[in-house]
């Protein structure tokens, strides 16, 4: 692995180099052990929601259902930061091998739960571990590949997306339906025991040196919090509370509050949980910024394509991530080809321009959909989506860890993934008050005065019984609100294309010695960070 640790050090060794081949095979084998883990992650969230009925059926405490979801979330946005930086100061593996277990705990405790409380306080558990899956593997991911060859795994975790995306719900109906709803949170273990296995196995890192400082624990406290208070923001906002309620006021006064202590802390502490010099590398805070808008759009999309469809194009909730198939096939081939010439060329700067002008071009395209829209039409333009997203996905990671030292890929990886898991709730709680407050007007409009949140999420048997003039009032209602969710997406989106214009092409770190300075700049690598020892 000598070529590997090269890779991840930046320091050259005096040994004979392993033959491309042996090289690459071990990649393979190690890169197929941080998939199976990264399925772990994306798969959980979509198999519980598919179960959550009959748990609810079963364990009762309809009242704390959101709870379940957004304990998992919370703990899973919280924590991720804070493994980052663990993998930072004490070593990768050590730290991700420790998040799966966690994890793994969290599912177990999880299938045995008793009550609701029991559920949400076990699924908090498992939202601690979840949060530090994604960070490990981008991270080790950014230790083991040099960006030049990272291009070529691209497709590899774009394809582990859309299988997540399109077996969860089928995955989790079969487990709820044939063996109860705790397999549901059971069905981890295989997937993890093989993971924990294989990354014991096969996953060899450079050492660090241990370093003497202590953990910032002032700053995690506070970025803890105000994240909280953001995620709650978020979920609570237009559902359970009224955006000007007392709760949402204060929740955002902590929020701002907690944030801005977490800045004046970060610029005092020996080793920050997020170091603030990392933002600024323009490139960096360009690709955060493009990060969150792209997780904004992204699960709004997941969120109402299968609505619409549903509801309006009569589609079947039975096989739902079929629905998204246009997209995720398109994003996934997209990503393959970008990371493919990525590799080829050392280029990228092309990548998020164009992935953020489909991305834009699709939404749009998406927002003219009416209840006279075909799905061949509606397909048409979640393959542009698709596309722009293929762009997108993995280049923000990609440019982000080429834009600072090795020594801060842990936290690099973790503040992009907040950024982009950030988006994704502003995203879906906007665009979800946005629909279902239009679909909510639209209805009272026209006579069918009694729609709520709820009554935004008819399935296609139970719009086959409501009278003709009713169901053609709730089609027009949906595809009115889903166009003034796309529209207002459209518009974030072309922030992250101003971003995108603004990157500056800084050739990708190759397998040579070689570090990245603060304006983006590349330095030899006797300036870099700490020393770095061979693990035994």
């Amino acid at each position: 692995m000598s070529d590997l640790k090269k890779a991840a050090d930046g320091k050259a060794d005096d040994r004979p180099a392993e033959k491309p081949e042996k090289r690459q095979r071990s990649v393979q084998v190690v890169m197929l052990a941080l998939m199976i883990t990264m399925l772990l992650a994306m798969l959980d969230n979509l198999i519980v929601g598919t179960a959550m009925p009959t748990i609810v059926g079963d364990l009762g405490g309809l009242e704390h259902l959101s709870w379940v979801v957004t304990a998992y979330t919370l703990a899973t946005a919280a924590s991720t930061p804070i493994w980052g930086k663990l993998g930072d100061m004490y070593g990768r593996k050590g730290i991700f091998l420790t998040s799966i277990v966690l994890f793994l705990i969290g599912s177990v405790l999880s299938g045995m739960a008793q009550d609701m409380g029991q559920l949400i306080g076990f699924r908090a558990v498992q939202g601690l571990g979840a949060g530090g899956l994604m960070v490990g593997v981008m991270a080790i991911i950014g230790d083991l590949v040099p960006p030049r060859e990272r291009g070529k795994y691209q497709g590899m975790m774009a394809g582990v997306m859309a299988i997540a995306m399109i077996g969860g719900p089928l995955v989790g109906g079969t487990i709820t339906d044939h063996l109860g709803w705790r397999w549901s949170f059971y069905i981890n273990l295989p997937l993890g025991a093989v993971a924990l296995a294989m990354v014991t196995a096969v996953l060899h890192l450079p050492k660090r040196e241990r370093t003497e400082a202590k953990v910032d624990y002032l700053g995690a406290g506070l970025l803890t919090l105000g994240i909280t208070a953001i995620v709650l923001v978020t979920t609570w906002g237009g559902s359970e509370y009224d955006w000007n309620s007392a709760v949402i006021m204060e929740l955002i006064a902590i929020g701002v509050a907690s944030l801005v202590g977490f800045l004046f802390v970060e610029t005092k502490a020996a080793e920050p949980i997020i170091p603030l010099h990392i933002f600024r590398n323009r490139n960096f805070t360009l690709m955060s910024v493009v990060g969150f808008m792209s997780g904004f759009v992204m699960f709004g999309a997941v969120l109402f394509l299968p609505l619409f469809q549903q509801s309006v194009q009569g589609a079947s909730a039975t096989n739902s991530g079929l629905l998204l198939l246009p997209m995720l096939l398109s994003m996934m081939v997209v990503s393959l080809i970008a990371g493919r010439v990525t590799t080829s060329t050392g280029k990228y700067k092309i990548f998020p321009v164009v992935g953020s002008v489909l991305m834009v071009t699709g939404l749009f395209l998406l927002s003219q959909m009416d209840t006279g829209t075909t799905r061949l039409t509606s397909g048409i333009y979640m393959a542009v989506l698709g596309a722009g997203m293929g762009f997108l996905m993995q280049i923000t990671m990609l440019v982000a860890q080429n834009s600072v030292e090795m020594k801060d890929m842990g936290v690099a990886s973790s503040a992009t993934t907040l950024f982009r898991t950030l988006g994704s709730s502003f995203g879906v709680a906007i665009m979800g008050a946005l629909f279902t407050g239009r679909v909510q007007d639209e209805m009272a409009a026209r006579g069918g005065g009694g729609a709520t949140a709820k009554s935004a999420q008819l399935d296609a048997a139970s719009l086959a019984k409501l009278p003709d003039a009713m169901r053609e009032a709730y089609q027009f209602a949906v595809s009115s609100g889903t166009h003034i969710a796309f529209l207002v997406s459209a518009s974030v989106g072309v922030i992250a294309l101003l971003a995108s214009v603004f990157v500056k092409e800084v050739p990708l770190r190759g397998s040579g010695p070689e570090t990245v300075s603060s304006d983006g700049a590349q330095e030899p690598a006797a300036v870099a960070g700490p020393k770095q020892t061979e693990a035994v």
